[in-house]
């Protein structure tokens, strides 16, 4: 699956009315930890067909951001039926992002 960016314009359809488990990924282009854990969120994207991956740059959607509740990036939240239902925060690796989406 492809990678969705999110924006508060997108954020309903993408994310709230989603089907599959959604894995979300708040970021910033300046965050070294954030560019560390991106390929490791590319790669969710192509090894699960269903989960959909969006991400959310903080500097461009802050208020979207703020809704999360981020305070610290990377944060990543996995979302079904619209609803929280796993997060974490910082670099975490590969078999972590797993356990992630098995909720």
């Amino acid at each position: 699956m492809k990678v969705t960016k999110i924006s508060e314009r997108n954020f309903a359809e993408e994310v709230l009315q989603a089907k599959e488990t959604v894995l979300i990924d708040f970021y910033a282009d300046w965050c070294g930890p954030c560019k560390m854990l991106s390929p490791l969120v590319d790669k969710i994207a192509e090894d699960y067909s269903d989960v959909k991956v969006c991400k959310v740059n903080v500097d461009e959607e802050n208020a979207l951001a703020a809704k999360f509740g981020v305070m610290s990036i990377p944060k990543l939240v996995v979302m079904q039926n619209g609803k929280i239902v796993n997060s974490s925060l910082g670099y975490q690796p590969y078999d972590s992002l797993k356990s992630l989406l098995k909720v």
